[in-house]
């Protein structure tokens, strides 16, 4: 590019600014591919919040070049002169002052001098690029990696796909091009192999994660889960050909898939079954000398202490004497047995059977004989005495574990067998260092980190690992990707580990492969971490899914403005190229923006619930770059919400205020739609008739702030909603008739 250029030129007095701009930055701009239209010459801006003098004058900056892709600015870029320094002082602090003004909000920040030119994330304090211009050749890829045109995305254009178009026999696989997949049906309970096996206080869908997997991946392709949890990505992946990597800190995560998938002959394990069982009922420990005797004889769990908060202060308070000495005692007879894989697949029943026998087991009004209900760690994460504790015989419940885990082993074993297990591997260990997995080795990821501190799972599930034997050490404890928690891990902890997760997980996957990364927090902050370590280690953001969970869990219903029931799907792509998301230019304050998109979803719904319009704010956020806007001012929306809308505690839906007028712009059709909507649906509570003119006597007056529309218009939407009664009254479709907002 310079070639012809005479370096020593920057050493003469008359080579200044201008000269740099004109003799050696144009022809950057000009190969890395930018047009006129695309460059913003020394366009004026006013500090946000410095004046001068006494009539308080605004101060205006002036950046050299902004860098345009659609309505949304990339990079800024400043030119100095030949003797000023760019490296540090007032020529960085000044760029870096463009960079993250309200109108501008770039990604990157640079400067030349014609001798060096330094590139810098906003979110660094070290430059990210950094070279002598005259050697700029060695450094033209990295330069165009990043500050190219097609280096950047502004909004997304999704393809989404229904599942049996993903599916269908004959699309040609590409891994570079998978469509998105639409939010999928809930079928939790139709697989055997997972409902019902084992408590653990999160699960993913099956049929959700089997469908990813499918459409992500192909057979024989290596699966990886690095927070694997009850399991279920690493089943599915076996389940459809594939090989699965299952990582988890937690020993009762890795022993409850290991046991589940370890091949048994479904005889043996009956057999098994049987001679403890009869051992059992002969010696079972009754009396208070049986159960003194057996205390003392067979090992149970002692001094080891619960989590703060517990109502209790050890495991063995948790259980009656008589529930530790039974319990003791079917342990014993399951350790006889010999078959390694045999005896574990009785301690998976043993250890669902914990679940029922102790202290904190409760049951509801409409609890039945299969024994519906729950111990307090998964239901109110924490260890909470019952009030009425229900003493169940323990093998009753033991018959009713090895039923269900024999049904979901003779389910697997078409797949999950001798002649497949060792396409698995169940490792307990840490996502943050995934050593034993070579670079580049895996095919698809697909995972459900931890959120904040929403679940300590090492403190939870201590009666479970006690009782197993199943060792945690400080080490472990340290590595746990949480925030709070026994050991009081703060926030940047948690972010670090996180953090640390995704790289390893970028160095792990192959290039043009997928990572779903499934998260469910209110809080912008920890979306936009996500977002922005996966962005710096090379992934691409290709979009983000709403997907429900099926049904309101027990922490929603109890706590329905700081549990969110359903989550995102976050999906990206390893390229070599990543194109990096843009900070929107949005030219209004934060508040405005989450009124615009609130007020959107509402209107769009009839009424949206917390998760509706949590998740069209994170996806908004993703898609136009303001997540970073969203953690500094609103790490919990619902206190701005209660402010702001009105909530029925009934339907859980936030509404716009009775006879309140849109704040923000919405489309019109839009507003006139949810006003008729609600207008109607009040009178229709009320069991009143309203006819066409008062109607529009009604709504006219909330849309002042915008539009005013004709009465075709108005009436044009009434029909589209409602249905004439007689000659002048109106009232809503009936349900089945209606169809809204579509």
């Amino acid at each position: 590019m310079f070639q012809d250029f005479d370096f020593q030129q920057l050493y003469s007095p008359d080579f200044k600014e201008d000269s740099v701009r004109e003799v050696l930055i144009l022809p950057i701009i000009h190969r890395l591919g930018y047009k006129n239209t695309q460059v913003v010459r020394s366009k004026t801006l006013q500090h946000p919040f410095l004046k001068i003098g006494s009539k308080k004058r605004p101060v205006n900056l002036v950046p050299d070049y902004l860098f345009k892709i659609e309505d949304s600015y990339a990079w800024v870029l400043d030119a100095k002169a030949p003797t000023e320094t760019i490296t540090s002082g007032d020529s960085l602090e000044q760029i870096f002052s463009y960079a993250i003004h309200p109108e501008v909000r770039t990604k990157f920040f640079s400067l030349c001098n014609g001798k060096e030119f330094i590139l810098f994330r906003q979110d660094e304090k070290q430059p990210i690029l950094y070279f002598q211009l005259q050697d700029i050749e060695n450094y033209w890829d990295e330069i165009v990696s990043y500050l190219s045109p097609s280096s950047f995305q502004s909004g997304k254009n999704f393809t989404y796909t229904s599942v049996k178009k993903a599916r269908a026999k004959s699309e040609v696989f590409d891994y570079s091009t998978r469509p998105l997949l639409e939010e999928l049906p809930v079928h939790k309970r139709s697989a055997k192999r997972h409902f019902g096996v084992h408590g653990y206080f999160t699960k993913q869908v099956w049929n959700v994660v089997q469908e990813y997997i499918r459409n992500f991946s192909q057979v024989g392709d290596v699966i990886l889960d690095p927070f694997g949890g009850s399991g279920v990505t690493a089943i599915e992946a076996l389940m459809t050909d594939r090989k699965a990597i299952h990582i988890d800190l937690n020993p009762m995560s890795v022993f409850i898939v290991s046991s589940l998938i370890a091949p048994v002959n479904i005889d043996e394990l009956n057999q098994a079954f049987t001679e403890v069982k009869t051992e059992y009922l002969a010696n079972e420990p009754k009396t208070d000398l049986e159960i003194s005797t057996a205390l003392k004889k067979y090992p149970h769990p002692q001094n080891l202490l619960l989590p703060k908060g517990s109502d209790v202060e050890s495991i063995e308070q948790l259980f009656s004497s008589k529930q530790l000495a039974q319990l003791g005692y079917l342990k014993h007879l399951i350790l006889k047995q010999k078959n390694q894989n045999i005896r574990n697949s009785l301690l998976l029943m043993f250890s669902g059977l914990l679940t029922k026998a102790n202290n904190t087991y409760h049951t509801g009004n409409t609890a039945t004989r299969d024994g519906q209900g729950n111990a307090s760690a998964f239901q109110y994460y924490r260890y909470r005495i019952a009030p009425k504790p229900k003493d169940v015989d323990i093998m009753t419940y033991f018959q009713l574990r090895f039923d269900k885990i024999t049904n979901a082993k003779r389910e697997i074993e078409p797949k999950i067998n001798d002649r497949t297990i060792s396409n698995s591997q169940v490792v307990q260990g840490t996502a943050t260092d995934l050593s034993f997995i070579k670079n580049e080795s895996v095919d698809y990821i697909y995972t459900d980190p931890p959120y904040g501190k929403k679940i300590p799972y090492l403190d939870l599930s201590i009666m479970w690992n006690g009782w197993l034997d199943l060792p945690v050490t400080e080490e472990d404890y340290a590595q746990e990707a949480i925030e709070g928690g026994e050991h009081q891990k703060s926030k940047d902890e948690y972010n670090n580990l996180i953090a640390q997760s995704i790289k390893e997980m970028y160095r792990v996957l192959k290039f043009d492969r997928w990572m779903s990364f499934v998260f469910a927090h209110k809080d912008p902050e920890f979306w936009h971490l996500i977002i922005e370590t996966a962005e710096k280690c090379g992934l691409e953001y290709a979009g983000a899914v709403k997907q429900g969970n099926g049904q309101t869990s027990f922490k929603k219903r109890q706590n329905p403005f700081t549990v969110l029931s359903g989550q995102l799907i976050i999906n990206f792509r390893k390229v070599r190229k990543p194109k990096y998301i843009m900070k929107a230019a949005l030219g209004m304050n934060t508040g405005e923006i989450i009124i615009q998109t609130c007020e959107g979803i509402i209107a769009k719904n009839n009424g949206a619930t917390l998760e509706q319009i949590n998740d069209e704010l994170i996806i908004k956020g993703l898609e136009l770059g303001f997540l970073d806007l969203l953690k500094k001012e609103y790490s919990d929306l619902t206190p701005f919400l209660l402010d702001t809308f009105d909530y029925d505690d009934k339907t859980e839906l936030f509404t716009i205020r009775k006879d309140q007028k849109f704040k923000t712009h919405v489309d019109l059709n839009l507003r006139v739609k949810y006003y008729l909507y609600s207008y109607l649906r009040r009178q229709e509570l009320e069991k009143k008739l309203s006819s066409f003119d008062q109607i529009v006597l009604h709504i006219i007056p909330l849309l002042k702030n915008g539009i005013t529309p004709e009465e075709q218009t108005i009436l044009n939407v009434l029909e589209d909603i409602a249905e004439p009664v007689g000659t002048e009254h109106w009232r809503l479709k009936q349900e089945g008739q209606l169809r809204l907002f579509v």
